[in-house]
């Protein structure tokens, strides 16, 4: 994996866990899943904009 993905993920999951401490389970996974896809999509206009 490429460091323009690793560290975007990572920083997302330490948001997530400083964020989520007072959150339940399902708010927290649901987050994570919406934040990896702004991710992903960031990434996909990037790359196809170059």
């Amino acid at each position: 994996m490429q460091l323009d993905i690793i560290i975007p993920v990572l920083m997302s999951c330490a948001l997530l866990w400083w964020v989520g401490r007072a959150m339940t389970w399902t708010a927290r996974l649901t987050v994570a899943v919406v934040t990896l896809v702004l991710i992903a999509c960031v990434l996909l206009f990037e790359r196809t904009g170059r």
